[in-house]
């Protein structure tokens, strides 16, 4: 593992309790970083600090409830740092089906946890990293947002909304030292998988010239370049982890 130096800062992960996004908090910890982890399973965080060790503190919270995500914010603040790093890792799949049959409630909480939260997440600590002059920001997007996947079109959706705004934010922060990235990765092998159908997963597997699915630790390697200030150039930029399924 090549060794990133992100020492002396501070990283907010969010979904950092389990599966990608815990795999990323290891790695930050492991450059040099504390990390606080926000996630709604107030359970797994427990379970996550403790393998993370004193590096690492947690806040429970729903990032697509807006006051709440405002109050993880100050509630960092209080037991750890203010973040100078932040990763949105949190996001949900859904199950797959047909857009003319998809459930509606389902259609609005994917919409609301992968855009909404990931808008919450940005808003409430964007203003700081301007204060400060100094930020690193990656959005985990999917290949799904570039591509689409069929009888997942609010998935799809969600993630191409999360490289819109990556875009969008990245441009308007470019006159600081504060840079926003996101990442597209072809699937990994995690607990999302236990949404979908094996049919399903088998055809996402089929896409994927490498043909495997993407280890977590591979994420981890990209995210922590991004986070680094050796990423001093590069913003609204989205990073491919496809395999070599993207094409563009």
């Amino acid at each position: 593992m090549n060794q990133i130096d992100l020492a002396g800062q501070h990283a907010v992960v969010t979904g950092g309790a389990r599966g990608l996004g815990f795999a990323l908090a290891r790695r930050i910890v492991a450059s040099g970083a504390t990390v606080t982890l926000w996630d709604i399973d107030e359970g797994l965080l427990a379970t996550a600090r403790e393998a993370l060790g004193s590096a690492a503190t947690t806040v429970s919270v729903d990032i697509a409830d807006w006051d709440a995500v405002d109050a993880a914010r100050r509630k960092t603040e209080e037991i750890a740092a203010p973040a100078s790093l932040l990763v949105n890792s949190a996001g949900i799949a859904g199950p797959a089906a047909p857009l003319d049959t998809y459930d509606i409630a389902m259609w609005k909480k994917i919409i609301d946890i992968n855009v909404n939260g990931t808008f919450y997440v940005n808003r409430a600590l964007v203003p700081g990293m301007k204060a400060r002059n100094y930020g690193r920001i990656v959005n985990i997007a999917s290949v799904a947002g570039k591509e689409g996947n069929p009888n997942a079109a609010a998935y799809s959706s969600s993630k191409a909304a999360v490289i819109g705004l990556t875009k969008s934010l990245g441009k308007e922060l470019a006159g600081y030292d504060i840079a926003v990235n996101c990442i597209s990765p072809a699937t990994a092998q995690t607990r999302i998988l236990e949404q979908l159908t094996p049919e399903f997963i088998e055809y996402m597997r089929s896409r994927i010239p490498r043909g495997r699915f993407l280890e977590v630790e591979e994420a981890a390697s990209m995210v922590a370049w991004l986070l680094s200030k050796e990423n001093s150039f590069t913003t609204a930029a989205t990073f491919d982890l496809s395999g070599g399924r993207t094409t563009y």
